[in-house]
């Protein structure tokens, strides 16, 4: 009983941890569309809670669908196109290169025939040397027709250049990319949830036109809702990053768990809506805390809040309220 007494008077001369005033505060996740357009759907409202990947809202999607019509349009007229650079001309254009040659080559042993007659004459004198030239130069014209109808025939039959059929594949990829672009835009026309939380607000009405970029909801997740509060500088020492808090409020129930998130490195005057006017002069450190992300749901941005550390090695608040713990607190007692 003299231990027990002796530990109980013990425990009332040690002084509780400091507690430093705050206020819960919230970031919320602004939800807009990269595109503009009239808003179409509205499908949730201020207050309401939303799971992650629920409808949010829409956007007019006429603009985009016309604008995807022509990016298909365009698609295919570019895949076209590399398809035809890849092949050589239509059958009917190599067969009618194929007669043209064997036109000009019937000209051309007509004409050798005229000119070995020619030879024959003017060696009995019965014609003068310019009708020999005369053949000689037909003859030699319609040898040229058939090399140069030969050659028609051999590029009729072969694709288009290397150049040209990299140009067709290049427009066809850019015409692709243009597509995908348009089809993203046009998913973009309706936005989803990025993460369950609280509908903290809404911008515009159905019917508005709402610029691209604009935000139209406004989400406030548990993962984004914090403590802000303020710390004299000569208990600054006594704070760490990620050191363990616990976050008190009117009508919150059991404290909140929350850890030390960020400490900043500039003092500042102590906040009037914070501290009484007699400590204004005081320099404090602005210190943010976040919950848990369980009992994050339970702080409302704006709520005055209490903060206190958790002393290193202190067993948590389930540790000390256990049955184990318990049981041998009471053996103690009755010991």
């Amino acid at each position: 009983m003299a231990l027990l007494a002796a530990a109980t008077l013990t425990a009332c001369d040690q002084e509780p941890p400091p507690a430093w005033s705050g206020y819960a505060e919230g970031d919320p996740v602004y939800v807009a569309a990269p595109i503009a357009g009239q808003l179409l759907e509205l499908q949730v409202q201020r207050g309401d809670t939303v799971a992650a990947g629920a409808p949010l809202f829409s956007i007019d999607i006429i603009p985009t669908r016309a604008a995807r019509a022509e990016a298909d349009a365009r698609l295919a007229a570019a895949r076209a196109e590399q398809a035809d650079a890849a092949k050589g001309r239509r059958p009917d254009e190599i067969a009618m290169s194929r007669a043209q040659l064997a036109q000009a080559r019937a000209q051309s042993a007509l004409a050798d025939s005229d000119l070995a007659r020619q030879q024959q004459l003017i060696g009995q004198g019965f014609i003068s040397a310019a009708r020999l030239d005369d053949a000689r130069a037909t003859a030699a014209q319609a040898r040229q027709r058939v090399r140069e109808l030969e050659s028609s025939l051999r590029v009729a039959e072969l694709p288009a250049r290397s150049d040209q059929q990299a140009a067709a594949r290049a427009n066809a990829e850019a015409a692709s990319a243009a597509l995908e672009q348009q089809q993203w835009r046009e998913s973009q026309t309706r936005q989803r949830a990025p993460a369950a939380g609280l509908v903290d607000d809404t911008f515009y009405r159905v019917g508005e036109y709402v610029n691209a970029g604009q935000p139209v909801v406004s989400l406030l997740p548990p993962s984004q809702r914090k403590a802000r509060f303020y710390v004299p500088e000569p208990e600054l020492a006594s704070l760490r990053q990620g050191q363990a808090v616990q976050l008190s409020c009117d009508g919150c129930g059991a404290p909140i768990a929350a850890r030390v998130s960020y400490i900043s490195p500039q003092p500042e005057y102590t906040p009037p809506v914070i501290y009484s006017n007699s400590q204004r002069a005081r320099l404090v450190f602005l210190v943010e805390a976040r919950p848990d992300p369980a009992q994050a749901a339970r702080l409302h941005p704006g709520q005055p809040l209490e903060v206190r550390p958790v002393a290193s090695g202190a067993p948590d608040k389930a540790e000390a309220t256990s049955p184990s713990t318990s049981a041998a607190s009471g053996a103690g007692l009755r010991q």
